[in-house]
Protein backbone atom coordinates (compact mmCIF):
# COMPACT_ATOMS: atom_id res chain seq x y z
CA UNK A 1 0.00 0.00 0.00
CA UNK A 2 2.40 2.47 0.44
CA UNK A 3 4.73 1.92 -2.48
CA UNK A 4 0.81 2.45 -4.66
CA UNK A 5 0.93 6.12 -2.29
CA UNK A 6 4.28 6.93 -3.14
CA UNK A 7 4.13 5.94 -6.82
CA UNK A 8 0.88 8.16 -6.79
CA UNK A 9 2.75 11.25 -5.22
CA UNK A 10 5.41 11.08 -7.86
CA UNK A 11 2.89 11.27 -10.90
CA UNK A 12 1.09 13.74 -9.51
CA UNK A 13 4.51 16.54 -8.33
CA UNK A 14 5.57 15.26 -11.98
CA UNK A 15 2.16 16.42 -13.51
CA UNK A 16 2.11 19.65 -11.53
CA UNK A 17 5.82 20.19 -12.21
CA UNK A 18 4.80 20.70 -15.74
CA UNK A 19 2.25 21.99 -16.23
CA UNK A 20 3.83 24.77 -13.98
CA UNK A 21 6.60 24.88 -16.64
CA UNK A 22 4.04 25.39 -19.32
CA UNK A 23 2.51 27.79 -17.01
CA UNK A 24 5.27 29.95 -16.03
CA UNK A 25 6.57 29.60 -19.53
CA UNK A 26 3.51 31.06 -21.39
CA UNK A 27 2.31 33.45 -18.62
CA UNK A 28 5.70 34.81 -17.10
CA UNK A 29 7.30 33.48 -13.58
CA UNK A 30 6.85 36.71 -12.06
CA UNK A 31 3.24 37.41 -13.18
CA UNK A 32 1.73 34.02 -13.10
CA UNK A 33 -0.43 33.18 -9.52
CA UNK A 34 -0.76 29.96 -7.77
CA UNK A 35 -4.45 30.13 -7.55
CA UNK A 36 -4.44 30.12 -11.83
CA UNK A 37 -1.62 27.96 -11.74
CA UNK A 38 -3.80 25.27 -9.81
CA UNK A 39 -6.45 25.73 -12.34
CA UNK A 40 -4.18 25.10 -15.40
CA UNK A 41 -3.46 21.43 -13.35
CA UNK A 42 -7.03 21.33 -12.84
CA UNK A 43 -6.61 20.52 -8.71
CA UNK A 44 -7.06 22.33 -5.76
CA UNK A 45 -4.70 25.54 -4.54
CA UNK A 46 -4.06 23.90 -0.91
CA UNK A 47 -3.14 20.59 -3.34
CA UNK A 48 -0.44 22.85 -4.90
CA UNK A 49 1.08 23.99 -1.65
CA UNK A 50 0.87 20.54 -0.35
CA UNK A 51 3.68 19.76 -2.80
CA UNK A 52 5.63 22.82 -2.41
CA UNK A 53 5.16 25.49 0.07
CA UNK A 54 6.10 28.47 -2.12
CA UNK A 55 6.27 29.47 -5.91
CA UNK A 56 9.99 29.74 -5.40
CA UNK A 57 10.09 26.14 -4.21
CA UNK A 58 8.39 25.28 -7.29
CA UNK A 59 10.23 26.73 -9.89
CA UNK A 60 13.69 25.60 -8.33
CA UNK A 61 12.42 22.02 -8.68
CA UNK A 62 11.42 22.50 -12.26
CA UNK A 63 15.26 24.01 -12.93
CA UNK A 64 16.47 21.20 -11.10
CA UNK A 65 15.21 18.45 -12.32
CA UNK A 66 15.54 19.51 -16.36
CA UNK A 67 19.35 21.01 -15.46
CA UNK A 68 20.52 17.95 -13.71
CA UNK A 69 19.26 15.63 -16.39
CA UNK A 70 20.14 17.78 -19.17
CA UNK A 71 23.85 17.63 -17.28
CA UNK A 72 23.76 14.04 -17.37
CA UNK A 73 23.18 13.99 -20.79
CA UNK A 74 25.91 16.23 -21.65
CA UNK A 75 28.43 14.65 -19.60
CA UNK A 76 27.21 11.33 -20.99
CA UNK A 77 27.77 12.71 -24.64
CA UNK A 78 31.10 14.16 -23.65
CA UNK A 79 32.48 10.78 -22.31
CA UNK A 80 31.79 8.89 -25.56
CA UNK A 81 35.42 7.25 -27.32
CA UNK A 82 35.25 8.44 -30.63
CA UNK A 83 37.23 10.93 -32.85
CA UNK A 84 36.77 14.50 -31.40
CA UNK A 85 34.70 15.79 -33.91
CA UNK A 86 32.44 12.92 -33.92
CA UNK A 87 32.17 13.18 -30.17
CA UNK A 88 31.43 16.65 -30.85
CA UNK A 89 28.84 16.53 -33.11
CA UNK A 90 27.47 13.65 -30.84
CA UNK A 91 27.67 16.32 -28.00
CA UNK A 92 25.44 18.93 -30.30
CA UNK A 93 22.81 16.49 -31.48
CA UNK A 94 21.97 15.08 -27.47
CA UNK A 95 21.80 18.97 -26.23
CA UNK A 96 19.24 19.23 -28.83
CA UNK A 97 17.27 16.18 -28.61
CA UNK A 98 17.04 16.21 -24.91
CA UNK A 99 15.92 20.01 -25.26
CA UNK A 100 12.75 17.61 -27.30
CA UNK A 101 9.67 18.20 -25.56
CA UNK A 102 11.46 20.60 -22.93
CA UNK A 103 10.37 24.10 -24.52
CA UNK A 104 8.74 25.42 -21.49
CA UNK A 105 11.55 24.61 -19.38
CA UNK A 106 14.49 25.76 -20.97
CA UNK A 107 12.37 29.24 -21.42
CA UNK A 108 11.60 29.41 -17.49
CA UNK A 109 15.37 28.33 -17.16
CA UNK A 110 16.22 31.56 -18.95
CA UNK A 111 13.65 33.96 -18.18
CA UNK A 112 13.44 33.12 -14.32
CA UNK A 113 16.28 31.51 -12.85
CA UNK A 114 17.34 34.97 -11.82
CA UNK A 115 14.38 35.20 -9.81
CA UNK A 116 15.18 32.66 -7.61
CA UNK A 117 17.26 33.34 -3.63
CA UNK A 118 20.92 33.09 -4.18
CA UNK A 119 21.77 29.78 -2.75
CA UNK A 120 19.24 28.02 -5.05
CA UNK A 121 21.10 29.92 -8.17
CA UNK A 122 24.15 29.08 -6.82
CA UNK A 123 22.91 25.34 -7.14
CA UNK A 124 21.45 26.04 -10.74
CA UNK A 125 24.74 27.97 -12.12
CA UNK A 126 26.62 24.82 -10.81
CA UNK A 127 24.99 22.29 -13.20
CA UNK A 128 24.92 24.87 -15.87
CA UNK A 129 28.72 25.07 -15.50
CA UNK A 130 29.02 21.20 -16.16
CA UNK A 131 27.07 21.86 -18.82
CA UNK A 132 29.68 24.41 -20.20
CA UNK A 133 32.91 22.48 -19.07
CA UNK A 134 32.02 19.49 -21.17
CA UNK A 135 31.19 21.54 -24.39
CA UNK A 136 34.35 23.01 -23.46
CA UNK A 137 36.18 20.45 -23.03
CA UNK A 138 34.70 18.97 -26.34
CA UNK A 139 35.51 22.06 -28.38
CA UNK A 140 39.21 22.16 -27.45
CA UNK A 141 39.75 18.68 -28.27
CA UNK A 142 39.21 19.35 -32.07
CA UNK A 143 41.85 21.71 -32.06
CA UNK A 144 43.65 21.80 -29.02
CA UNK A 145 47.08 23.47 -31.10
CA UNK A 146 45.02 26.14 -31.81
CA UNK A 147 43.47 26.92 -28.71
CA UNK A 148 46.55 25.93 -26.33
CA UNK A 149 48.10 29.07 -28.37
CA UNK A 150 44.17 31.32 -28.30
CA UNK A 151 42.93 30.56 -25.07
CA UNK A 152 41.08 33.09 -24.36
CA UNK A 153 38.61 32.07 -27.68
CA UNK A 154 37.62 28.99 -25.62
CA UNK A 155 34.91 30.79 -23.55
CA UNK A 156 33.46 32.59 -26.31
CA UNK A 157 33.35 30.01 -29.04
CA UNK A 158 31.72 27.29 -25.98
CA UNK A 159 29.05 30.22 -25.51
CA UNK A 160 28.58 30.88 -28.96
CA UNK A 161 27.48 27.08 -29.61
CA UNK A 162 25.38 27.54 -26.71
CA UNK A 163 23.63 30.87 -27.69
CA UNK A 164 23.02 28.43 -31.56
CA UNK A 165 21.37 25.95 -29.25
CA UNK A 166 19.43 27.57 -26.26
CA UNK A 167 17.36 29.93 -29.39
CA UNK A 168 16.34 27.19 -31.78
CA UNK A 169 13.13 27.12 -29.95
CA UNK A 170 12.37 30.30 -30.78
CA UNK A 171 12.70 29.84 -34.38
CA UNK A 172 11.92 26.41 -35.14
CA UNK A 173 8.59 24.79 -36.23
CA UNK A 174 7.93 21.07 -36.15
CA UNK A 175 7.41 20.07 -39.59
CA UNK A 176 9.60 22.83 -41.21
CA UNK A 177 12.39 22.24 -43.62
CA UNK A 178 15.16 21.67 -40.85
CA UNK A 179 14.45 19.40 -37.90
CA UNK A 180 16.53 18.72 -34.86
CA UNK A 181 18.79 16.45 -36.23
CA UNK A 182 19.68 18.33 -39.37
CA UNK A 183 19.98 21.36 -37.80
CA UNK A 184 22.80 19.73 -35.28
CA UNK A 185 24.58 18.97 -38.56
CA UNK A 186 24.43 22.93 -39.29
CA UNK A 187 25.86 23.73 -35.98
CA UNK A 188 28.23 20.69 -35.82
CA UNK A 189 29.69 22.10 -39.23
CA UNK A 190 30.01 25.92 -38.35
CA UNK A 191 32.03 24.95 -35.40
CA UNK A 192 34.08 22.15 -36.77
CA UNK A 193 34.75 24.02 -40.04
CA UNK A 194 34.91 27.76 -38.36
CA UNK A 195 37.18 26.92 -36.15
CA UNK A 196 40.76 27.16 -38.09
CA UNK A 197 39.46 30.56 -39.19
CA UNK A 198 38.39 31.69 -36.02
CA UNK A 199 42.07 30.60 -34.90
CA UNK A 200 43.93 31.64 -38.25
CA UNK A 201 47.68 32.76 -37.68
CA UNK A 202 48.02 31.63 -34.39
CA UNK A 203 49.72 28.06 -34.57
CA UNK A 204 52.99 27.50 -37.07
CA UNK A 205 53.37 25.33 -40.02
Amino acid sequence: MARTIAKDHEAKREAILQTAARFFADHGYDRASMGKLAEACGVSKALIYHYYPSKDALLFDILDTHLTALAEVVETAAAQPESPQQRLRGLIRSVLIAYRDSDAEHKVQLDALSSLPEDKQTHLKALQRRMVGAMSDCIEAVEPERFSARSELLRPVTMSVFGMLNWFYLWHRPGGAVDRDAYADIVADLVIGGLPAVCAGEVGG
